[in-house]
Parts: structure tokens; C-alpha cells; sequence
């Protein structure tokens, strides 16, 4: 069995309709190769539509039988989760 190399996409500070389209097509490429880890420690802001994003890799990932997780997520980042009520669609990814 040949173990593919997990990638990293990093997320900015502000993850907002601005930077989406660079962050989904990181996103789009990676989880099409193997394992995601999403760096999230450095998110001081994000969309609501981001977040969805987020969710639609992770499905995505695992249709294609990937992991994918998020780590370290920064406080503004739970806070949004959890202020949408998101929470349950987050579970089982986040990391650290």
C-alpha cells in the first residue's frame, strides 16, 4: 500500500469572500490527492460562507476516502462555529 503525503492548506487571518476563491481551489487540489490538514491557528475572522466551504471539503474528502482535519483552530474560528450553530457539522474534525 502506498502511503500518500498528507498536505497542508493554511488559512489567512481574514478568510472572507475575498480570499475564498485561492483558499477552495488549495482546498480542491489537495483533498483530490490525500489527506488535508487545514492550519487554522491564525484565523481572525471568517465568513459565514467559508465555513460551508469547509464543510463541503471535508465531505468531499471523504467521498474520496481522505482525512481531513483542522487544527489548531483559532478562538474567533470556534466562535463563529458555534455562534451559527455549526458545531455538530464540525465535530470529529477539529485537532489540537
Amino acid at each position: 500500500m502506498v502511503k500518500v503525503a498528507r498536505k497542508t492548506v493554511a488559512l489567512p487571518a481574514i478568510v472572507d469572500l475575498d480570499s475564498l476563491d485561492g483558499i477552495r481551489d488549495g482546498l480542491l487540489d489537495a483533498i483530490e490527492e490525500g489527506p488535508v490538514t487545514v492550519a487554522a491557528a491564525g484565523v481572525e475572522r471568517v465568513s459565514t460562507n467559508a465555513l460551508f466551504m469547509l464543510i463541503s471539503a471535508a465531505e468531499t474528502a471523504r467521498k474520496n476516502n481522505f482525512e481531513f482535519e483542522i487544527d489548531k483552530p483559532s478562538a474567533a474560528l470556534t466562535g463563529a462555529i458555534e455562534r451559527l450553530g455549526l458545531g455538530s457539522s464540525f465535530m470529529g474534525m477539529m485537532r489540537g
